[in-house]
């Protein structure tokens, strides 16, 4: 099979290569061309290096990610993994080190913060995935319920349950072929996270003979882990809101050889030393790194304990077998491995299989490591196995899974209020003819199903104004539907509002917790109000005049009426770390009202009682058909391109907003394989990727030709030749092009990764670096042929693909080539051996050229 990349008319790669690690190598390098900044930043994360170029915002969470060993964790766990995982990984890695520096120029970012590329480490997706899955489990909320208990005791430790300000939920739905009119199973939901600039799930395909999979990648991750259509089974997950996690009170001494920690077992050492973290703009911040028994110390005197660090796994194993999945069985078999985070899967194949299950790490502990920060030194609570067997059900009928006390129950303590569950609940069972065509009316209800505590305390309220009595009967009439262009929503939006600043003023003694920088988000009283606020109701606590509260908040909204429309104050504000914008200067910006609130199954949250400005909805929408996977449905918040300005940034946008889904396999667009330049006084250069069984009888000709000696192919028959290109041009390192001149074929041109080719062996390989094999048609080309076609296609190089460097190896007997590279701008570098594609070998005469040589060259040339 061809290794190629289609682009779909959403701009959403279509990968194709003959086998997997040809695959995912092309993986990498999509990755690392269309997400360059987005992924390069997420390794920085890891290593706890970002505020080294964002400055003293990120130094919280570089601290963090250095006391909790984030990336010596990713090492281990990445040298754990069995020998076929690892190199599936190294491959992804090296397609990302092939094509960042490319992917980097044409990231503005890049440019703002005097971001320099590092090559990447092969255990960096581990880091990466770490990075963005280590708070999932939501364990500050225990230094939360610890100072809670500490102010209003230990009755109040369970007062403030709700999902939380950073949890990370999720709707999913699996309707079996008994209620789909086609009679095969549909799965389809929405995964809620920030909404990131650029988005955390990317679209894409990936085909080879072993598997062709459709489905959401995580940039810089290789396969897909979340959500796939192999074709014979699909998948997706919501979070689980499973407890895995536990902080430990530590005990430490220090004494003449170093660190000392008390465990149940006495005084043990803990490891300990010492890193900086560079903050731009200001001053090193020397972290001390502890770790105990336990787990590493992430704020004073408090450990982390989470599966990937005890048991050096991630899981990682899982991505590769769910490609080669086609059956449920296979999917249920892949998850039995999956550590972290810990998921509910729906599943369903051709064959009517269908699957509701858990997956992950959770330990065995005392009830209490769920709540709070717990005393290292007793025994009681350390850690005593896994949970085993994890939670699962028959699929008798329709399943819904959106992170409520369900199938999990046993794995968690918090989870989300049942609102979107019973409404996606309640609307799939309503039929039993369901279609993908249908799946955006329930994506996108906007139904309330939490509106109604609030609204019950307004019934029995007297001495109103006239106003709050008019605006009381409009909001008990009103439909609950948090629609964008509704005044009512608006109203209720801002009652609640009202009430939650009420509320959280009984709770100041909450206030001003001392944690870590990066935990104060989780330690602030409004917040834990705002998305508690129907516990708290329920509670009936008799301090609080709640019928109070919301009289004087009726009165406050009544008073400021009319309201604009839900969807004036309501709109997507997408997170991006240099707080750059989504859309280019020269771009006339959307509308971006949404409809929806946080317990509506599209659900587009906000913070009540601080903005209306949505950042947390769903980071793409899916919609799986078993029945005939080219009719599956999707759609992402913005686009697939990472870089600002490019087509494809945000043309998913206006889709998104509404509601709608995309085709899933859209039509094929072009195929990313020709580049053409216009070189003043030569022509038009085109340069198009050679098809071995078309252009065949023109490869055979220049290569066997006189003046190709030193291509070291005039001794092979044809069908050699023929073997060599198919090969050449089924794997993703090695591309062919012919070169033409105004139409006119005239040179064969051969690029490859040095790392992929035994001319990297020979000498000292640079990220980025590319190398090039120039073969001159038979012929007498006009004066000064060979200088503009080089121009052209150095152009091609370091423009059009991005990479820093060309690499040229000449044979040494060659001395007109050479010399033509040495005029061009080209520093000769060493002598050495190298084989032939004829068997033989050849001492090549290594020659490189920057980007900055050549524009010297031509300023030299053209001066």
């Amino acid at each position: 099979m061809n290794a190629r990349v289609f682009r779909d008319t959403y701009g959403v790669p279509h990968l194709q290569a003959g086998d997997p690690l040809a695959l995912v190598y092309l993986q990498g390098v999509n990755a690392a061309r269309d997400r360059a900044w987005q992924i390069e930043l997420e390794r920085r994360r890891y290593l706890g290096t970002s505020a080294a170029f964002l400055g003293a915002d990120a130094a919280g969470w570089d601290v963090f990610a250095r006391q909790a060993r984030l990336a010596d964790t990713a090492q281990r766990c990445f040298e754990s993994l069995d020998d076929a995982t690892r190199e599936w990984v190294t491959a992804y890695v090296e397609g990302v080190n092939h094509a960042l520096p490319g992917g980097a120029s044409r990231a503005p970012e890049f440019a703002e913060t005097g971001l320099t590329l590092q090559e990447w480490e092969p255990w960096t997706p581990l880091g990466i995935w770490l990075a963005v899955h280590v708070l999932f489990a939501g364990f500050p909320t225990k230094l939360w319920r610890t100072h809670v208990a500490r102010q209003l005791g230990e009755d109040a430790l369970d007062l403030f349950t709700s999902e939380g300000p950073h949890g990370a939920g999720s709707n999913g739905w699996l309707i079996p072929g008994s209620h789909t009119a086609s009679g095969q199973a549909i799965v389809a939901g929405d995964p809620h996270r920030y909404i990131e600039s650029p988005g955390v799930y990317q679209q894409i395909r990936l085909t080879c003979p072993q598997y062709d999979v459709l489905g959401l990648a995580v940039p810089g991750i290789p396969g897909l882990a979340h959500f796939g259509h192999t074709g014979g089974v699909a998948w997706a997950i919501t979070n689980a809101m499973a407890d895995y996690q536990d902080l430990y009170a530590e005990r430490l001494r220090r004494t003449a050889t170093g660190v000392e920690a008390l465990g149940p077992d006495g005084w043990k050492p803990a490891a300990a030393h010492r890193e900086v973290v560079e903050v731009a703009g200001a001053d090193p911040i020397e972290v001390e790194v502890i770790e105990t028994e336990r787990g590493p110390i992430i704020q004073d005197g408090i450990s982390l304990r989470c599966p990937p660090r005890v048991t050096g796994r991630l899981g990682f194993e899982v991505m590769a077998k769910l490609l080669r999945a086609t059956t449920v069985t296979d999917v249920d078999s892949a998850f039995d491995d999956w550590v972290e985070p810990v998921n509910v899967v729906l599943a369903a194949d051709t064959a009517g299989g269908l699957l509701h299950r858990t997956a992950g790490l959770v330990p065995r502990r005392h009830a209490s490591n769920r709540m709070r920060v717990v005393p290292a030194w007793e025994a009681e609570h350390t850690w005593d196995g896994w949970y085993d067997p994890m939670p699962r059900e028959d699929v008798n009928g329709p399943v819904v899974m959106a992170n409520a006390r369900e199938l999990a129950a046993p794995l968690g303590v918090e989870f989300a209020a049942p609102h979107r569950s019973d409404r996606i609940r309640e609307l799939v069972n309503a039929r039993d003819d369901w279609s993908v065509d249908d799946m955006p009316s329930i994506h996108k209800d906007t139904f309330l199903g939490s509106a109604g505590f609030v609204l019950d305390l307004l019934i029995d309220l007297e001495d109103l104004s006239t106003q709050a009595v008019a605006l009381r009967t409009e909001l008990l009439a009103w439909d609950r539907h948090m629609d964008a262009a509704s005044t009512t929503a608006s109203s209720y939006a801002a009652l609640r509002t009202a009430l939650i600043a009420r509320l959280t003023d009984h709770f100041t003694i909450l206030e001003d917790a001392e944690v870590a920088e990066l935990f104060a988000p989780w330690m602030d009283p409004l917040t834990h109000v705002s998305y508690a606020l129907e516990s708290l109701v329920a509670a009936d606590l008799p301090q609080i005049n709640f019928g109070w509260l919301a009289r004087e908040a009726l009165e406050e909204v009544a008073a400021h009426k009319p309201r604009p429309p839900w969807g004036e104050t309501h709109q997507l504000s997408p997170l991006h770390a240099l707080r750059g914008p989504v859309f280019a200067r020269d771009e006339e910006p959307y509308d971006l009202a949404l409809s929806g609130d946080h317990h509506c199954v599209m659900s587009t949250s906000s913070l009540p009682g601080l903005t209306d400005l949505c950042i947390r909805a769903s980071a793409a929408r899916y919609a799986w058909d078993l029945a005939d996977r080219s009719a599956s449905r999707w759609i992402v918040p913005l686009g697939a391109s990472g870089i600002l300005g490019d087509p494809h940034h945000h043309d998913q946008l206006p889709l998104w907003l509404s509601g709608s889904l995309a085709p899933a396999i859209a039509a094929t667009g072009r195929e990313d394989r020709g580049y053409s330049v216009e070189v003043d006084g030569f022509g038009r250069v085109r340069l198009e990727e050679a098809d071995p069984v078309r252009d065949l009888d023109l490869i055979h000709e220049w290569v066997t030709a006189e003046r190709a000696t030193y291509w070291g192919m005039g001794g092979l028959s044809r069908d050699e030749i023929a073997a060599t290109y198919r090969f050449l041009d089924s794997v993703p390192t090695h591309h062919v092009y012919v070169v033409r001149l105004d139409d006119a074929p005239v040179a064969l041109l051969q690029t490859y990764d040095p790392q992929a080719d035994p001319a990297g062996a020979a000498y000292d390989v640079k990220a980025g670096d590319l190398g090039l094999h120039l073969l001159i048609a038979p012929g007498d080309p006009q004066p000064g042929f060979t200088g503009n076609l080089l121009r052209a296609l150095a152009e091609f190089v370091f423009v059009h693909l991005g990479h820093p460097r060309l690499v040229v190896d000449p044979d040494v007997r060659n001395s007109r080539a050479i010399d033509r590279f040495h005029r061009t701008g080209f520093t000769l570098g060493p002598e050495a051996k190298i084989p032939r594609p004829d068997g033989s070998t050849k001492t090549a005469q290594f020659a490189f050229l920057t980007k900055a040589q050549f524009l010297d060259a031509q300023r030299l040339t053209n001066g």
